[in-house]
């Protein structure tokens, strides 16, 4: 796959994840047009708010998953990646964060392996769990750990391979994330470790 292929995906993704609250802003607008009654005009003001929230958190996270990090230096405030999760994954509340990032401070290129790491195990809890984050700086580089648990985890076969092995086909928008963080730790050659296809908890590593 080459950088246009990648930044196809990227956008696709992008697009895809923005597409229900922005619609959902859109349908609001054309709502409160129509609506007179003030109970209803004051739920419809709440949804607005609420789809307004979820399309600026979800730009928030790729901003820092998937941008060059324009505004920021060649290292990134960790409570930022931090609080795009929590945007990402807290709205409806399906999933629990657990944050144990010891850096305060954290290399760009870690930044974005961490995140997109962490995307792909949120998307494997389709009913929602446990998401934990850790990261630490080691006398060689970084050393990430994602470990996701929930009533139903489902790792797409397809994204296991696009995380072990990068892009070796045609690869889908949503393993987008998992393909870019395949290719940064690959690019500094590090490693990546996958907990097994049968296990009831996804574990992921990766040092670089």
């Amino acid at each position: 796959m080459n950088a246009i292929e990648l930044a196809s995906l990227l956008c696709s993704r992008l697009c895809h994840d923005l597409l229900s609250p922005v619609g959902a802003l859109n349908n609001g607008i054309e709502l409160m047009a129509d609506e007179q009654d003030p109970e209803m005009r004051e739920r419809c003001l709440e949804l607005l708010a609420e789809s307004a929230q979820a399309s600026a958190a979800k730009l928030k996270f790729f901003r820092l998953a998937f941008g060059a990090g324009g505004g920021f230096g060649e290292e990134i405030d960790t409570r930022e990646a931090k609080t795009a999760l929590e945007g990402l994954f807290g709205g409806e509340k399906k999933i629990t964060l657990g944050w144990m990032v010891s850096a305060d401070k954290l290399p760009k290129e870690a930044i974005k392996v961490l995140l997109n790491l962490a995307l792909v195990a949120g998307d494997a809890l389709v009913r929602g769990g446990q998401l934990d984050v850790g990261a630490e700086r080691t006398g060689n580089g970084t050393e990430i750990v994602i470990r996701a648990e929930g009533p139903r985890l489902l790792l797409d076969p397809n994204l296991r391979q696009v995380l072990e092995r990068g892009a070796t086909g045609t690869v889908e928008p949503r393993a987008a994330g998992a393909w870019l963080a395949h290719a940064l730790i690959q690019e500094a050659g590090g490693k990546l470790q996958l907990s097994p296809a049968d296990s009831p908890v996804l574990m992921i590593g990766a040092a670089f």
